[in-house]
């Protein structure tokens, strides 16, 4: 997934729903992967998410509140408020980067939450390091180490294996979700479709 992926979030709550009924769900380790939608991004475009889209398909501001109103509303539904007039658009790579680290450390799912949160809800503007810095410590990471992971390029690998497993994987776009290598679900679908794909795939294990 994405940080910057407005559908990468709710897919991520609509999973998190599904697991909370799930009967096996304590035997279940989510890992998050990263994946850049925009790789050539550059760190801030200077726009918010209206006037990027209004840019990429040469529609009025009015045009692409409506456009975008149903993943608002259904954002909305699932407790998450997204302000994409807020949203600082720029690259993810460095994000991705300190999520990389974040996991090395079992914080994986608490600085994916975190990070969403930061830019669809507050507008943080995420490649900046200060930023990135002061969400690491809020999510329990030791301050000298992120700061030392912002000033090099540690845990650059890390994101790139992680996007080459994408390509093994042919995967183009996100969210996207593997099961135990035996059942992918891609896109931002409902609490029950992922509660079938892991009630389905923990029954395929015991075959």
């Amino acid at each position: 997934s994405d940080g910057v992926c407005p559908f990468c979030y709710i897919g991520k709550r609509e999973l998190e729903n599904a697991l909370a009924r799930f009967e096996q769900r304590d035997s279940v380790r989510v890992v998050w992967k990263s994946f850049e939608l925009d790789p050539d991004a550059p760190d801030e475009r200077g726009v918010d998410t209206y006037r990027m889209l209004m840019e990429k398909y040469g529609m009025t501001r009015e045009q692409v509140l409506e456009r975008t109103r149903s993943v608002r509303e259904r954002a909305a539904s699932l407790g998450l408020n997204y302000h994409f007039d807020k949203a600082i658009v720029g690259s993810s790579f460095q994000p991705h980067r300190l999520l990389q680290f974040a996991k090395s450390k079992g914080l994986g799912g608490a600085a994916k939450e975190r990070l969403f949160k930061a830019y669809f809800t507050e507008g943080k503007h995420l490649a900046n390091p200060t930023t990135l810095a002061a969400l690491g410590v809020e999510i329990g990471l030791p301050a000298a180490e992120v700061s030392a992971l912002l000033r090099s390029d540690a845990f650059s690998r890390e994101v790139r294996a992680d996007e080459q497993e994408a390509c093994q994987l042919r995967v183009t776009g996100v969210p996207f979700f593997a099961f135990d290598r035996r059942l992918s679900v891609s896109g931002a679908q409902s609490e029950e479709t992922f509660l079938e794909a892991l009630r389905q795939v923990w029954t395929s294990r015991g075959t």
